[in-house]
């Protein structure tokens, strides 16, 4: 090693103490959870006939075929952001349901060219902390859209860049169903088509990767930003207790 690499290669900036090398161990050795993996679903529409819960329901069936254990929220009560307390039984149970689950579902119909507000709501009531636990970071997601039009992309965009902003794993392939009320027969049912195909492969692709990810979550979002803030937030606590 040449002594400009060297100096190239050289971080004063880093808290060496808080930059360990990647453990192999951590990312491939992980002891695997052997309970069914827990998926919970949002969907975004009130309407007896809502083509946004039905898709959820027809993802629900397959995802229990897949061997997953489902829990579908029901958003019927469920208050405007803010406009009441954390307390509120539907806010609670969402909060719950997001701190069970492993993996999320999110299908929004699409209205004026962007999700629902009703959809924007559930996880507008979810934090990014809650008591020092993250309700959804790490956890995999699978994004879904119906239309009542000509397909479009518009709301599983924007359901994609909340996952980031959420901290979640977003899975590549997603679901976009044009003219939804083509799509279901009279008891709800979704019938044979392409669109059914695509949301067959998105689940399965939602297992795989919570199959994957979910026994490294707490090493594959351990980040050094925060592991410097904790060091530094021990330290000043240690010294006012000697001082």
């Amino acid at each position: 090693m040449t002594e400009e690499t060297t100096k190239i290669d050289t971080l004063p900036n880093i808290e060496e103490d808080q930059f360990p090398p990647i453990s192999a161990d951590a990312l491939f050795d992980a002891p695997r959870a052997t309970h069914p993996p827990r998926i919970l679903m949002l969907y975004g529409s009130l309407r007896e006939r809502s083509y946004s819960r039905l898709a959820t329901e027809e993802a629900a069936r397959i995802l229990r075929r897949l061997g997953a254990e489902v829990r579908i929220f029901n958003p019927s009560g469920l208050p405007l952001p803010d406009s009441t307390s954390a307390d509120h039984p539907k806010v609670q149970e969402l909060r719950e349901l997001s701190l069970w689950s492993e993996a999320q579902v999110w299908c929004s119909p699409e209205r004026h060219g962007s999700m629902t507000g009703i959809m924007k709501a559930q996880i507008d009531w979810l934090p990014l902390s809650l008591g020092g636990v993250r309700p959804t970071q790490g956890r995999t997601l699978a994004v879904m859209q119906v239309c009542g039009g000509s397909q479009s992309f518009n709301a599983v965009n924007q359901l994609r860049i909340l996952g980031r902003w959420m901290r979640m794993f977003t899975i590549p392939n997603q679901s976009s169903v044009a003219k939804a009320f083509n799509e279901f027969d009279a008891e709800g049912r979704m019938k044979p088509s392409p669109y059914y195909n695509r949301i067959v492969d998105v689940m399965e692709e939602l297992v795989k990767f919570t199959l994957l990810l979910r026994d490294r979550v707490d090493y594959l979002t351990d980040r050094y930003s925060e592991r410097v803030e904790s060091a530094e937030a021990v330290s000043r606590r240690v010294n006012q207790r000697t001082q």
